[in-house]
């Protein structure tokens, strides 16, 4: 008894976060159905934030997995490899209830903000157990609360037929990649008898394991994940919902909710599928499935289609849903090396890319307040008629697609340097040459801000107090990382030391 109470003790200590957020979800309804003024909401969900980032911050420097009393492996895997997304997700977080806070389309339905934002909190709280799973059930089971959650937020304000079909289409989707993933899992228990990751990498080397067999319950499982990444050839939703959706949940589904699935997709390879590091911290596969070919082609076809797809785009949102796939497509360059420098460079990327595309689409969202439209035509003459989201769109697309002195050029320069010295120098001049590709369709922006000559439907148009401070907090990052990068180089090399081992 009193082990057990000791278990339950310790591992109620490494969930801290998931705990908080928890109890902000149960805060955040419980006042909406108690009080009429729905105006508090936004600031105890801030609250909760931070109170969950504080936990957070505790996780740095941990690698601890509660265990059961009888030994056996835990569910979650508490390490400072987590914690870093889980900072990622909660930054989101933030910005987006930021966004919410100005956001027409969620004014509109002022009524309905308590479940707004206690769904928003339900997906963070499946997001956190995502990023920290280590076993299959604990995988599918935070991956369905995140995407009921989303589901719903997809279609949340219901205010034109692209917003209800956005929100079908996920859930037709999202169904099928569940139900797919699921029967990836089952195969896999039925082969090796458990569903922990550790416990399926002991069997994998010590067991004759069915080779063909376990490698299309692997896939079937990557499809799931695939998913929640935006990789083709699991991208079909992409477009679509993030078109449809309020700008708020389009945002932060293309941060949060790939941060989480990156998160899972690394610790799932690596836990599984490696059995050592080498002194230069390659990673040493075991001989099941070549991760690396498939992850290459995978990457190739992610990051080329997002790109060439996103020229032909009219609607800004839709052309940022087809940059969004094709960042998946870089950050899946740093997992295709397979080594911790090429994780490094995800962690930067992906610290970089959340500041980069939340204010793009915080621009995109203050002008379609203004002029209740997202069309490419009607920026024409914005950079003129409102200079600041002019420059600050400028200052993102700038760094979106890697040019210096931006963040977003440390990030890409940190995933090319992970490829050259992987000797991947043919995979390196590919993704380069798509990035030549991305400068095209966000100069098309630019060109219709600066040089199309007409009368701007914005003009006179001014950003108030609040909403400068917020632009200016995601500028700053984008402008002080691109000259000063070394804190988040460390800060990144710190967070991957002992995921998995």
């Amino acid at each position: 008894m009193q082990n057990s109470l000791s278990y339950i003790t310790d591992s109620l200590s490494l969930i801290k976060p998931e705990i908080a957020v928890s109890v902000a979800i149960v805060l955040l309804a419980a006042f909406d159905l108690i009080f009429r003024n729905k105006k508090a909401l936004p600031f105890i969900g801030i609250a909760g934030l931070l109170a969950a980032a504080f936990f957070v911050t505790g996780q740095f420097g941990m690698n601890n997995s509660a265990s059961s009393p009888d030994g056996s492996a835990g569910l979650m895997s508490i390490d400072s490899f987590g914690a870093f997304f889980k900072m990622i997700v909660l930054l989101a977080s933030v910005f987006v209830i930021f966004f919410s806070i100005s956001s027409d389309e969620i004014k509109k339905v002022f009524e309905r903000h308590g479940e707004y934002y206690t769904l928003i909190f339900g997906m963070i709280l499946g997001m956190f157990f995502m990023i920290s799973s280590a076993d299959l059930i604990l995988v599918y089971l935070s991956l369905e609360l995140v995407s009921l959650s989303s589901y719903v937020l997809a279609g949340f304000t219901k205010q034109s037929l692209r917003n209800s079909e956005a929100s079908l289409k996920y859930v037709i989707y999202g169904s099928v990649s569940s139900g797919i993933m699921l029967f990836g899992i089952s195969i896999i228990f039925g082969m090796t008898g458990t569903t922990n990751l550790y416990e399926i990498n002991s069997a994998l080397e010590s067991q004759s394991i069915e080779g063909l067999t376990f490698v299309l319950s692997s896939l079937l499982i990557f499809a799931g994940i695939g998913y929640k990444i935006s990789a083709a050839p699991f991208h079909f939703w992409t477009p679509d919902v993030y078109e449809g959706a309020p700008i708020t949940i389009t945002a932060y589904l293309s941060i949060a909710s790939k941060a989480a699935g990156f998160a899972l997709l690394i610790r799932f390879i690596k836990i599984i599928f490696v059995y050592n590091i080498d002194s230069t911290g390659y990673w040493q596969l075991i001989n099941v499935i070549d991760w690396k070919s498939f992850l290459i082609l995978i990457s190739i076809l992610t990051m080329t289609l997002g790109n060439f797809a996103a020229i032909w785009q009219n609607n800004v949102k839709r052309l940022l849903a087809y940059s969004s796939i094709a960042h998946a497509g870089y950050i899946l360059l740093g997992l295709v090396v397979m080594s911790e420098q090429g994780l490094v460079a995800i962690l930067i990327y992906f610290a970089v890319y959340a500041f980069m595309n939340l204010g793009a689409f915080f621009i995109v969202m203050l002008i379609a307040n203004k002029i209740g439209s997202e069309e490419l035509d009607d920026y024409n003459g914005l950079g003129y008629s409102a200079p600041l989201l002019g420059v600050s769109l400028t200052i993102f697309l700038i760094s979106l697609t890697g040019i210096p002195p931006t963040a977003g050029f440390i990030g890409k320069l940190y995933l090319f340097l992970a490829l050259i010295d992987a000797e991947m120098v043919t995979v390196a001049v590919i993704a380069l040459l798509n990035t030549v590709v991305s400068l095209y369709y966000y100069i098309r922006i630019l060109k219709h801000m600066y040089l199309v000559k007409t009368e701007s439907k914005v003009a006179g148009f001014s950003v108030s107090p609040f909403n400068a401070v917020v632009l200016v907090i995601l500028l700053i990052p984008i402008l002080l990382f691109g000259i000063y990068f070394t804190p988040l180089v460390d800060f990144a090399k710190s967070s991957i030391g002992m995921l998995g081992f």
